[in-house]
């Protein structure tokens, strides 16, 4: 399958997320996303840093993804990160090999969107990514 089809198919595909995108755990290239999704290097390195047990700043200054902030709610290091402004947010977990970000609108159920999320990262780090 190809990335893209992880984002069409097991993310938006699923209901629970409006548009999602996969980049390298390092941050440094954009796998596959839905179009207009983007997050910038600023945003990366924000995301890379709350993922590393490093979230203080970000429960202080909220989260930033596509250009929207969100307040921090969750922050499993080297796992996950969860956010919201008002009833829409983001779920961002890490991979062995990426991270995958995904946004929920304000209609959808904030723990669906989370365990879809969750369950395509246990499976690409079950399959060495």
């Amino acid at each position: 399958m190809s990335w893209q089809a992880y984002v069409d198919s097991s993310m938006v595909g699923s209901g629970h997320v409006d548009k999602g995108a996969i980049y390298s755990v390092a941050g440094d290239s954009k796998w596959a996303g839905s179009t207009g999704f983007e997050c910038s290097p600023a945003e990366l390195q924000e995301i890379i840093t709350g993922l590393t047990g490093k979230p203080d700043k970000l429960y202080a200054d909220g989260l930033h993804v596509g250009g929207e902030r969100y307040v921090l709610t969750k922050a499993e290091p080297d796992r996950s990160l969860y956010a919201r402004k008002g009833r829409e947010g983001v779920v961002i977990v890490k991979t062995t090999m990426a991270i995958l970000i995904a946004h929920y609108g304000e209609s959808m159920i904030a723990g669906n969107s989370a365990t879809t999320v969750e369950q395509l990262a246990d499976y690409l780090i079950k399959t060495g990514y």
